[in-house]
């Protein structure tokens, strides 16, 4: 062990011991072991205790991969398993330790019924670093779960009342029930189903019947939304023409 590894070793036993008194001999059998294979800081929040268990954090994953020379990590949504109306979001991550590596593949998967009332709006970017966290533990052999993994068994919170004043609404992209954001999921829609921005933007404000669409109330933009959506993945062809009605005719030179 060198002398690094055995500071690194004093300085987790000595805090550990401060921050978790009843941890049993073995869990701290178990730390050494976790400090000699990955050298991981419990200090730096790169391995946590949670009931008597260990967990490496997304901090230490990355840790690892950067004292590997990891040659990079590659993440892609998965557009057809992902829901972004029921907040549901699914990442595949690719990771490459070499230039010629085929590299180790990992999924992750996020919505509201497995993760924290804390990060409710943003299943999104939990989604995708679950995908990075297990690609990097499938790459470096890390036996160790880790935390961003853990499902949330917490019940869920309830949207917050709105104000006396208040119609709900906070513009296009604004999350007022812990939702996905609605330009999220407009952006989203329009990637699966290939659709011209330009022409959504100009259906949206006519079915809620503003001027423009940062004009109309929360609720007619979700209710757009959802009718985008369901249009979009029932007839594809109808919903381009119906677009197209909005194109603004060019005029040809004579």
């Amino acid at each position: 062990m060198s002398n690094h590894e055995a500071t690194l070793l004093r300085q987790n036993l000595r805090l550990v011991k401060q921050l978790y008194p009843t941890l049993a001999q073995r869990d701290l059998r178990s730390l050494r072991d976790l400090t000699r294979a990955h050298s991981l800081s419990v200090s730096q929040g790169e391995i946590l205790c949670i009931d008597g268990k260990w967990y490496v954090t997304h901090a230490g994953l990355l840790r690892i991969a950067l004292r590997a020379r990891c040659f990079g990590i590659r993440t892609a949504l998965q557009e057809r398993q992902s829901d972004p109306l029921a907040s549901r979001w699914v990442f595949r991550a690719t990771v490459f330790k070499s230039r010629c590596s085929k590299g180790f593949v990992g999924y992750g998967d996020a919505d509201p019924s497995n993760t924290s009332p804390l990060v409710r709006g943003c299943e999104m970017r939990v989604a995708e670093t679950r995908a990075v966290n297990r690609a990097l533990r499938k790459a470096y052999g890390i036996g160790l779960c880790s935390v961003e993994e853990l499902g949330s068994f917490s019940p869920p919170q309830k949207p917050p009342a709105a104000g006396p004043h208040s119609n709900g609404y906070a513009g296009t992209n604004g999350s007022s029930n812990g939702q996905p954001r609605l330009r999220d999921q407009l952006c989203l829609l329009i990637r699966q189903h290939n659709l011209d921005p330009t022409l959504v933007k100009a259906y949206a404000a006519d079915f809620c019947g503003t001027e423009t669409l940062r004009e109309a109330s929360r609720d007619l933009v979700e209710s757009f939304v959802t009718e985008l959506a369901a249009t979009a993945k029932k007839n594809r062809d109808a919903l381009v023409c119906k677009l197209n009605s909005y194109a603004h005719p060019t005029e040809a030179n004579p």
